[in-house]
């Protein structure tokens, strides 16, 4: 398959600072309440993950990503779950990407994480179990706090849907090999998107490539911190805060000499689930920006889009 590198418009440089978000300070939900409202995400720090789990996390992928292709192609092809290369999605986007994707609820089976698990060794396996048990309470956790910090009722409104057994989270892990020296342009690892979930989690290794789009169309770069963890709002979370939230449109590009591994935990809701404006906070529905729909409906919908095209305006009022 032939990747169609597209043109890149230069990153400008830029002094804007990332939210640090601690979550050992008392005043870091109202925190996490300005950097939602300002950038759509912010950067973890004291968040109670165990390193030697992030170490392993980090090592065992690696060496997937080594193997032989004719054996990860025995993970794949991802349908979306599974081992994929270059393909995202359905309608014919491309990156300079490698992956795993796997269903993150043990309630939802899915042939193809299983087929991924049947590559990979016991120990990482039990590390990714373990790993997605660790995001899945971040996720809580952070929603948890963004109800304090609203006041949102009744309680466990939000943290309620990824804590579930019938949560629809996923587990992605994105691989970008090292640039040649021969390719000068820079290439796109993942293109422009937003993620539709209520929030992600986002780590990665110590290696540049994240960009974020400001309001004003500007793409900046994110200084990598391999110690922490960034936490996106997703296109799910913008509709139940009627846009006072907003999903950060995001990039990966390869663009320098070393190999980029990022993972990321997509916390969604149970697929029934109904997702519109809160009403403690919008008590008017004909203030409501957005249509009721189902996580269900709005994912289907999402397989059907490229990946930057822009999602909630379906369901806009």
């Amino acid at each position: 398959m032939v990747v169609v590198l597209q043109p890149v418009p230069k990153c400008k440089t830029s002094s804007v600072l990332i939210p640090v978000v601690d979550f050992a300070d008392p005043t870091s939900k109202t925190q996490i309440v300005k950097a939602y409202e300002e950038l759509g995400f912010f950067k973890v720090v004291n968040h109670g993950v165990r390193p030697d789990l992030l170490t392993k996390m980090e090592e065992e992928a690696t060496k997937f990503f080594a193997l032989s292709q004719s054996l990860k192609d025995k993970a794949g092809p991802a349908d979306p779950f599974g081992y994929g290369s270059k393909r995202i999605g359905l309608k014919g986007d491309v990156g300079c990407v490698e992956y795993i994707l796997l269903n993150a609820n043990n309630h939802l089976s899915s042939t193809k994480s299983t087929a991924v698990f049947r590559q990979i060794p016991a120990i990482f396996r039990e590390a990714v179990e373990e790993y997605m048990e660790e995001m899945k309470g971040m996720s809580s956790k952070v929603l948890e706090m963004v109800e304090e910090a609203l006041g949102i009722e009744p309680k466990e409104k939000l943290s309620r849907l990824v804590k579930v057994k019938e949560s629809d989270s996923c587990f992605r892990m994105n691989y970008y090999k090292e640039k040649e020296e021969t390719q000068a342009k820079e290439e796109i690892g993942f293109g422009e998107h937003t993620d539709p979930q209520l929030i992600s989690v986002l780590k990665s290794n110590d290696t540049e490539g994240l960009q974020i789009c400001l309001k004003d169309g500007t793409w900046v770069p994110v200084p990598p911190d391999h110690s922490s963890f960034f936490v996106f709002v997703g296109d799910t979370l913008q509709v139940m805060t009627n846009g006072r939230f907003k999903s950060v449109k995001h990039r990966v590009l390869k663009n320098i000499k070393r190999s980029r591994l990022s993972m990321i935990y997509f916390a969604g809701p149970p697929l029934a689930e109904k997702i519109a404006p809160l009403a403690c906070l919008v008590p008017k529905q004909e203030d409501y920006l957005y249509k009721e729909l189902t996580w269900s409906q709005y994912k289907s919908y999402g397989y059907k889009t490229k990946l930057g095209d822009y999602r909630l305006g379906l369901f806009e009022k």
